[in-house]
C-alpha cells in the first residue's frame, strides 16, 4: 500500500484525499479544497465531520501542512479562477469556473456548484486502506463501549460506528431490523450503500452517460442535461471498463521488464544530467572568472592613465605656483632683483641685470596674460558603460528564450492590471511566463535594489494583476522560461492607476434612449449616433421654428455616495459628444425638455459654441459636461485647469478618457486616461442621484471602456 502514496495525494493541499470529489475532466479534489477555491469565506460543511482523518495524529501525512489560503489567493489573483456568474447586484462574486490542478483545464460548475459533483468513493476506500496499512498497531476503538473502551471488532455500515463483539449483539439484537445491517471490518470510513444522483436527490444512479462518462439516474435521461446523451446500464458500464481495466493493469503487469529498463535508462539520464550540469556551471565560472580578469586587467590600466595624467598636472601646475611665488616681495625672484639693485658697482650691476631683467619680463608677460599650466578637467576620462551594461544584461545561453515584449494596446489598468504580451514570429515555444510588478514611491532610493512582486506561472499571453493601489504608478515586465532557463526581462512598462475604485455600468436603453436616432450595441456598451435623414429634415426646418437636439443617454447604474471612476473612448471623426455626469433630476428635465441647438445660448456648460462660454460661472449645478468632437477637447472658460494654463481651453482629443466623480465632496474630474493627466476639474451639486451622461449630435460613437470587472457580468 505505501508504494501507491503518490496516487492517494490531493494536488491543492498535497494531503491525503478527504472526501475526494471527481471533476469532469475525471481527476478528484479534497471537498474542502473545492469550497475553498468556490467559496472561500464560507464554512465548509464536511469540516466537522466525525469521520475526517486530516487531523488524525496517526495518519501518515500528519507531517505535510493544511491547505494554505496564500496559495489560494494567488490562484485568485492571478486570474486563474473566473467567475463568470457574477451580477451587479451581488456584493461578493460567485465563483463557477477555476482550473484543475491536474490538467489546467477549466471546470466550470454552473449554478449548482459542488452539487453536481460525486464523491470518489472507490478512492476513498483506497484512502482508508492505505490510513490503516500506514498505522499498523493502531487499533479502532469501540463507539459506544463505557470506559475502558475495548477495541472494535466490527463496523456497521447503517449505523455509522464502530463496536466490540458485546456491543453489536447489544445493538444489533437477533430477530429485529437492526440485525440485517451490514457489517464490514473495523473502519472509520462509512460509505453510503447506494450512489444517489446529485441532480435528482431522491435517486439511484442506475446508467451511465457515455457522452459525459459519469453515472446518472433516469430522469437525468428521461428530461434532464443528458436527455440527448448516449447511455447504457451501468452493469454494462462496469463490466465494460472493468474489463478495459483489467486488460490495461495486464499490459503493465506484462511490461514489467520493459519498465524496468526504462527506469534504468532515465536513471542514467538522471546522473548524465546532474554531471552536464556541474560542468556547464563550471564552464560558466570559468567565462565569468575570464571576464572579471578582463575587466580587472581594463580597470587597471584606465586607472594608472588618469593617475599618470593627475601626477602630471598637479607637477605642472606646483611649478607654476612656486614661479609665481617668486614675485612676490621679500621673495624668489623679486627679492633676488631687490638685492641686486643695492649693487654700486656699475659693471658689475650690468653683468648680473642682464639675465634679471629678461626673467622679469617673462614673469610680467606671464602675470598680464595668465593661464594655468594645465586644466583641472578630466572630461576626457569619462567612462560611459551604458552599452556594455546592456551587454551584459543581455548575457545569456544560446539557449535561453527571447524576451517577450508588453502590447500596451492590449493592456488596461484600473483596480486590477489586464497584461498582454508577445513574443516574437520566430521564437521557440515556452513553458511558461512570469510577470513582475511594482509599485513605484514617489522617492526611490537609487542604491537599493527594487523590490519586485512576482505572479504565479503564466502559461498563456496574458494574465490579470489584483489588489492595485488607487491613483498610485506600477511598473510592469514580463519574462519567458523554457526548460527552466528564464530569459532576459522584457523592457518595463509603467502604468498609472486610477484615483478611483472602477465604476462598472452599461448604457440605458429605456431611460431616454432615442432609437431613432442612436444605435446601441448588442453589450450595450457602444452607442453611436446617426445623422440621418430625420436630423437632415429637423436641420432643413430650423428657419421655421423646429429645432435640432442632443441625443442624451445615461449609465444604467446611478451612483449616491463615495469615489467611483469610469472611462471611454470617443470616436475621433465624431461631431460634437458630450460627456459627464448629470442629476436624475436634470435628466428628467432634459428629457421632456429637449433645447433647441440653433440657439447660441442653448447650453451654460457647452465649451462648443461660443455664446454660451460668454457666461462664465462657477456656480455649483447638478450637472457638468464636457465637450468633446472634431479631434478637440474644449475646456470651459470657468475651469480651472491642471496645468493652471487659462489661456489654452482647446485640447487635443485624448483616445481615451476617464471620469472621477466625488459624490461626498460635490466634485468630478476628467482625465486623459492614458497618462491620468488631470484636464479638467469643477463643482457639482450631488443632491440627488447621479448618472454617467453623454449627449451626441451630428454622428459620432462612444465606446465604454471592458473594465477588467465587466468582464464578470452576465450579459442578459
Amino acid at each position: 500500500m505505501k508504494n501507491i502514496e503518490r496516487e492517494l495525494i490531493c494536488p491543492i493541499c498535497q494531503e491525503l484525499f478527504t472526501h475526494p470529489l471527481i471533476l469532469p475532466c475525471q481527476h478528484s479534489v479534497c471537498h474542502k479544497c473545492v469550497k475553498e477555491l468556490l467559496m472561500p469565506n464560507h464554512d465548509d460543511s464536511l469540516s466537522t465531520d466525525a469521520g475526517s482523518e486530516s487531523s488524525n495524529p496517526g495518519s501518515p501525512r500528519a507531517r505535510v501542512p493544511s491547505p494554505s489560503m496564500e496559495k489560494l489567493e494567488r490562484l485568485v489573483r492571478s486570474g486563474s479562477i473566473s467567475s463568470p456568474g457574477w451580477r451587479r447586484s451581488s456584493v461578493t462574486p460567485r465563483v463557477t469556473t477555476f482550473p484543475c490542478p491536474g490538467c489546467q483545464h477549466d471546470i466550470d460548475l454552473g449554478e449548482r456548484g459542488i452539487s453536481m459533483l460525486f464523491r470518489n468513493f472507490t478512492l476513498e476506500s483506497i484512502v482508508e486502506r492505505y490510513r490503516q496499512a500506514a498505522r499498523a498497531a493502531v487499533a479502532i476503538m469501540c463507539n459506544v463501549c463505557k470506559p475502558p473502551v475495548q477495541e472494535a471488532t466490527k463496523s456497521c455500515m447503517d449505523c455509522k460506528a464502530s463496536f466490540c463483539n458485546e456491543c453489536f449483539k447489544m445493538n444489533h439484537p437477533w430477530g429485529t431490523p437492526k440485525a440485517q445491517h451490514e457489517y464490514v471490518g473495523p473502519t472509520t470510513n462509512f460509505r453510503p450503500k447506494v450512489l444517489m444522483c446529485p441532480e435528482h436527490e431522491m435517486e439511484k444512479v442506475n446508467m451511465y452517460c457515455e457522452v459525459c462518462r459519469r453515472p446518472v439516474c433516469h430522469l437525468c435521461k428521461l428530461g434532464g442535461s443528458h436527455a440527448n446523451h448516449r447511455v447504457t446500464s451501468m452493469s454494462s458500464a462496469y463490466k465494460i471498463l472493468k474489463e478495459k481495466l483489467s486488460k490495461s493493469i495486464h499490459y503493465l503487469i506484462s511490461k514489467e521488464d520493459q519498465v524496468r529498463t526504462q527506469i534504468s535508462e532515465l536513471d542514467v539520464l538522471i546522473h548524465h544530467t546532474e554531471e552536464n550540469g556541474q560542468l556547464a556551471e563550471r564552464r560558466a565560472n570559468e567565462h565569468f572568472e575570464h571576464l572579471f580578469e578582463t575587466l580587472q586587467e581594463r580597470k587597471t590600466e584606465m586607472l594608472r592613465s588618469i593617475q599618470q595624467s593627475r601626477n602630471l598636472r598637479v607637477e605642472r601646475l606646483r611649478t607654476q605656483v612656486e614661479e609665481y611665488q617668486g614675485m612676490l616681495e621679500n621673495s624668489g625672484l623679486v627679492g633676488y632683483a631687490q638685492e641686486v639693485l643695492k649693487e654700486t658697482d656699475q659693471s658689475c650691476f650690468v653683468q648680473t641685470a642682464k639675465l634679471l631683467h629678461v626673467r622679469i619680463q617673462k614673469a610680467t608677460e606671464s602675470l598680464k596674460t595668465f593661464q594655468p599650466a594645465a586644466t583641472p578637467s578630466f572630461e576626457e576620462f569619462v567612462l560611459d558603460t551604458s552599452k556594455e551594461e546592456i551587454l551584459l544584461k543581455e548575457l545569456s545561453f544560446s539557449g535561453v528564450p527571447e524576451p517577450p515584449v508588453i502590447d500596451l494596446s492590449r493592456c488596461c489598468v484600473y483596480n486590477e492590471g489586464l497584461i498582454h504580451w508577445r513574443l516574437s514570429e520566430d521564437s521557440l515555444p515556452t513553458d511558461h511566463h512570469i510577470v513582475e510588478f511594482r509599485k513605484l514611491g514617489a522617492e526611490e532610493d537609487e542604491e537599493e535594489e527594487p523590490c519586485w512582486s512576482a505572479t504565479e506561472r503564466v502559461y498563456g499571453c496574458s494574465t490579470v494583476v489584483s489588489d492595485l493601489s488607487s491613483d498610485s504608478r506600477y511598473a510592469f515586465r514580463v519574462k519567458s522560461c523554457r526548460n527552466g532557463v528564464f530569459s532576459p526581462c522584457s523592457p518595463e512598462v509603467t502604468f498609472h492607476t486610477p484615483p478611483a475604485p472602477v465604476f462598472g455600468f452599461l448604457f440605458n436603453e429605456k431611460c431616454g434612449f432615442s432609437a431613432e436616432r442612436l444605435q446601441l450595441s448588442q453589450r450595450r456598451d457602444s452607442v453611436e449616433s446617426v445623422a440621418g435623414m430625420s436630423f437632415l429634415l429637423a436641420a432643413e426646418r430650423v428657419q421655421t421654428g423646429s429645432y435640432i437636439c442632443l441625443d442624451y443617454i445615461i449609465g444604467d447604474t446611478g451612483i449616491s455616495h463615495g469615489r467611483h471612476y469610469w472611462a471611454f473612448r470617443v470616436q475621433p471623426n465624431s461631431y460634437m459628444v458630450k460627456v459627464g455626469v448629470a442629476s436624475d433630476s436634470k435628466l428628467t428635465e432634459w428629457f421632456h425638455n429637449p433645447r433647441d441647438t440653433s440657439s447660441p445660448r442653448y447650453d451654460h456648460d457647452s465649451g462648443h459654441d461660443s455664446g454660451s462660454e460668454d457666461t462664465c460661472f462657477e456656480v455649483s449645478q447638478p450637472f457638468t459636461l464636457v465637450t468633446v468632437g472634431m479631434g478637440r477637447l474644449f475646456i470651459p472658460k470657468a475651469s480651472v485647469s491642471a496645468a493652471g494654463d487659462h489661456s489654452s481651453r482647446v485640447l487635443p482629443m485624448p483616445q481615451r478618457i476617464g471620469v472621477c466623480l466625488d459624490y461626498d465632496a460635490g466634485r468630478v474630474f476628467f482625465y486623459d486616461a492614458d497618462t491620468m493627466r488631470l484636464l479638467y476639474e469643477r463643482q457639482v451639486d450631488c443632491s440627488g442621484t447621479m448618472y454617467p451622461a453623454f449627449g451626441l449630435l451630428g454622428g459620432g460613437a462612444v465606446h465604454l471602456e471592458e473594465f477588467i470587472t465587466a468582464k464578470r457580468l452576465s450579459y442578459l
